[in-house]
């Protein structure tokens, strides 16, 4: 291995997460994080901000961090999958996409990617969703009609592989497929010490056990975040929202975003508008993506297009030269928190998503707007 691309949240960072750094370095790698910013895939607020968890996983481990632009951190998980592939491959230098899956079975997984891939896919998955069931049981259906392995698309971890196998296929990417098999259960509601569940540890107080002493140093004096925390800030945005507003929404179709808006008008909390909105066919993620993109101002116009530039986060000396080598091979610029971008309105994006983060934080006082140019790229000397 060279250098090693990991797509990751951190949310928080664990000891499953510092093992597979040290895979990684074990191999002679260096390990480039592309990390979900303030905002994860399942639609919610991070427990604590970009630079905090950039911080602690250098601390940990990691070389480079980077930011995983938020049009492709809150997408579906094709989306999530394609955004990073698409940033490690424009870097020009990262060699090996790494990452966990319950499975292991990398051949097993690419197989699974062709077969979603294949010609005869759509067919059979439109023949399935017409018997109303939800999309993740649909595509499972269709690929049990092609012959193909369905069990991959049953587990978080598996679904996300086989979404980057795909990517990869999809694009062209000359990145090389390296599957860690994940021990535990990633929704796991009891303790694993050395696999922890990151939902487990967010319903936890007491990290000592599951996380190296480095984050947890670091995560110990920082602030948390919370979805409850900013529930009214949220509410407030949706209530005010035009027709057409909720019409642009990404994730809306086939009148779901009709149906979304009608329950934002009525309900008095996000509980309430999933329930009311939520069936077998639109999963609540999906649903929860929706509502974070309406307060967050994002449409399916800006989730389709392309992020022109990525972030740096935080490093150590041996990130910081290769973010050296990369200024040199990248086709995607590279800018340092704080730095202001040529392209305006995308900034205005990460901008407003950031001062919009501010309103889920659980001090007593918010904290101040204008974080996006104040972030600073925190470097380890040791």
């Amino acid at each position: 291995m060279e250098n090693v691309g990991i797509v990751c949240e951190y949310n928080p960072f664990h000891n499953g997460h510092a093992k597979q750094l040290s895979a990684v370095h074990a191999g002679g790698g260096t390990a480039v994080c592309l990390m979900s910013g303030n905002y994860v895939q399942r639609g919610e607020p991070a427990l604590m901000d970009k630079w905090t968890r950039a911080k602690a996983a250098v601390m940990s481990g990691a070389d480079l961090v980077l930011e995983l632009p938020i049009i492709a951190a809150i997408s579906s998980a094709e989306g999530f999958a394609a955004g990073a592939v698409r940033v490690f491959s424009a870097l020009g230098c990262i060699d090996t996409l790494c990452f966990g899956s319950e499975s292991g079975a990398i051949d097993g997984i690419m197989s699974t990617a062709k077969a979603l891939l294949s010609e005869a896919f759509p067919a059979a998955l439109k023949d399935a969703l017409q018997e109303g069931i939800s999309f993740a049981a649909a595509r499972q259906r269709a690929l049990e009609s092609l012959g193909a392995d369905a069990s991959l698309m049953k587990k978080p971890n598996d679904i996300l592989a086989v979404e980057y196998c795909k990517a990869i296929l999809q694009q062209g990417s000359a990145l090389q497929a390296m599957a860690l098999q994940r021990g535990g259960d990633y929704h796991a509601a009891s303790a694993d010490t050395e696999n922890p569940s990151a939902s487990f540890l967010r319903s936890q107080g007491d990290w000592q056990a599951f996380m190296p002493k480095e984050a947890l140093a670091v995560f110990s004096e920082a602030s948390r975040y919370s979805l409850q925390a900013g529930e009214r800030a949220m509410l407030s945005r949706l209530r005010a929202m035009r027709d057409e507003e909720f019409e642009a929404l990404p994730y809306g179709s086939e009148g779901l975003w009709r149906k979304l808006m009608h329950a934002c008008r009525k309900e008095r909390n996000l509980e309430a508008i999933l329930q009311t909105t939520k069936s077998k066919r639109y999963a609540r993620t999906r649903l929860m993506r929706m509502l974070l993109c309406a307060y967050l101002g994002i449409t399916k116009e800006d989730l389709a297009r392309p992020a022109p530039y990525v972030r740096v986060l935080a490093m150590n000396a041996k990130g910081q030269a290769l973010l050296r080598q990369m200024r040199n091979t990248s086709t995607l610029s590279i800018l340092h928190t704080g730095e202001r971008p040529a392209d305006r309105e995308y900034y205005a994006l990460e901008t407003r998503a950031t001062d919009l983060f501010a309103l889920f934080s659980q001090d007593k006082e918010v904290p101040a707007a204008g974080a996006e140019a104040r972030g600073r790229v925190f470097r380890e000397d040791g």
